[in-house]
């Protein structure tokens, strides 16, 4: 076999492959013991049908093409691999000569990993939200942790802001009452927003047995948008009553003893939660600088593969779960579709720009993962896809997913490195310093995930 590379781009090669005829052997072999098998000839067994016969009753030409699909995908792996070509996707094949005993010539287009020059990143600052944790901050959280403790008794009075309602709610449109539209011994909150617009002000002042209507627009259901006449009634009005802040509360609700100890516990939870935002944000605009730095040519289809799996992914599952379709969620983000898919487009074109500069800094500073560093990312894209670890193991095993997840950490890594070189800020103008973040390998993958999006196009391989 002879091949020969041409680039017709930065992105794209033509292989043009001659496979001496002897070479087939195999796959004539394996052809017509295909067609034999698939066959019947009067007078002889099948499988037994001398080659002779099968070039006679169905044609030399059946054969070859048989031979030739089958010695395709091999030649053209042997090209691949000869001339040390990192190919992304199915190759375009066109067949230029067939001579019977004589030569077979044919052609590949396919796309390639472009050559990358990584940039000089030492000089990339960025500035992340400074470390600071107020003493309102602990007090927020301290009175989060009352609310889930607070205890409801029923009075017999007009219902006011905080108390909680129990109601049934019928909604009208045009008159006609929906079928999903009817709800009865809901329990809601005045105040908290959590049902309809307008809810607040109909049931404030209403004592148990009285019943107010008002207009709004349904959220969700089969008339979402539409603007409804809402009958509710109120059947109970409880009061919540908040447990004081002592050292009882704190006993009751933590492992502490005195308050004093929750708010310091508070405290250290807030600072632990922000550092790691402060971690987050620093890779992700790390990355955003990184981005800007390098010149990365994007294979046209690779593009267009990675739009139509992006737009595949939210229409017929994100979208299909919320029980709407794309127009009514234009409708909602106040976009066009123009708008949408030009969006679609630039966040395609970032999550390949992020993979390969990222790859490439990978192979340049030689980063491999380890199983702990395997695992321990495993277990996190488990829990943030509500599957155990192993329920996600046995999926990713079967789907032959492990190289994607050992990508996902390894570029995290790589952009670990360049996050290590680079300074960073907080908005005080004080050095952030990221090296006690222990988990920052997993956390920077996370970061690389978030930027290539929910695809798995843009995951491109060598593929033979």
């Amino acid at each position: 076999m002879k091949s020969a590379v041409e680039t017709l781009n930065p992105t794209r090669v033509r292989l043009s492959i001659e496979v001496p005829f002897e070479e087939l052997k195999d796959s004539l072999d394996a052809a017509y013991k295909k067609i034999n098998q698939q066959v019947t000839v009067k007078g002889f067994r099948k499988g037994k049908i001398p080659n002779r016969i099968i070039d006679q009753r169905f044609g030399r030409g059946a054969v070859l093409e048989e031979a030739v699909n089958d010695a395709l995908p091999k030649f053209y792996t042997e090209a691949v691999n000869e001339g040390e070509l990192n190919v992304l996707g199915q190759p375009e094949v066109d067949i230029t000569e067939l001579k019977d005993g004589e030569l077979l010539s044919f052609t590949a287009e396919v796309d390639v990993r472009p050559e990358i020059e990584i940039p000089d990143y030492s000089g990339i600052e960025v500035t992340v939200d400074a470390l600071d944790v107020t003493d309102e901050d602990v007090e927020k959280a301290v009175e989060q942790l009352r609310e889930r403790f607070a205890s409801t008794n029923p009075v017999e009075r007009a219902a006011a802001e905080g108390d909680v309602v129990t109601i049934d709610l019928e909604a009208k449109v045009e008159g006609e009452v929906l079928e999903d539209g009817v709800a009865a011994g809901v329990s809601y909150t005045i105040g908290s927003g959590e049902l309809l617009e307008g809810i607040d002000e109909a049931v404030t002042g209403l004592e148990a047995g009285g019943e107010a209507t008002f207009t709004s627009q349904l959220k969700g259901g089969s008339a979402e948008g539409k603007v409804a006449e809402v009958t509710v009634k109120v059947t109970a009005v409880a009061s919540r009553e908040l447990p004081e802040l002592d050292d009882e509360f704190a006993q009751m609700a933590s492992e502490f003893d005195t308050l004093d100890e929750l708010k310091a516990d508070s405290r250290k939870r807030l600072e632990n939660t922000k550092q790691y935002d402060q971690a987050t944000q620093a890779q992700e605009r790390v990355l955003e600088e990184l981005l800007k730095l390098a010149e990365v040519p994007i294979p046209e289809k690779l593009l267009a593969d990675e739009v139509q799996t992006r737009k595949h992914n939210l229409e017929h599952h994100q979208l299909g779960q919320m029980g709407i379709d794309l127009a009514k969620y234009l409708e909602i983000q106040g976009k066009t579709l123009e708008e949408f898919e030009a969006e679609t487009a630039e966040q395609a074109v970032k999550g390949i720009k992020t993979q390969f500069i990222l790859d490439e800094l990978v192979n340049k500073e030689k980063l491999n993962v380890n199983q702990e560093e395997l695992t321990e990312h495993l277990m996190r894209r488990a829990a943030s896809s509500g599957m155990s670890p192993d329920q996600f193991a046995q999926a990713v095993v079967e789907g032959g997913q492990v190289p994607m997840l050992v990508g996902e950490v390894a570029r995290g890594k790589a952009l670990a490195v360049v996050v290590e070189a680079a300074k960073v800020l907080d908005t005080n103008g004080d050095v952030v310093d990221l090296e006690d973040d222990e988990e920052e390998p997993t956390e920077a993958a996370e970061a690389t995930e978030a930027a290539d999006g929910d695809s798995g196009t843009a995951e491109a391989k060598p593929q033979g």
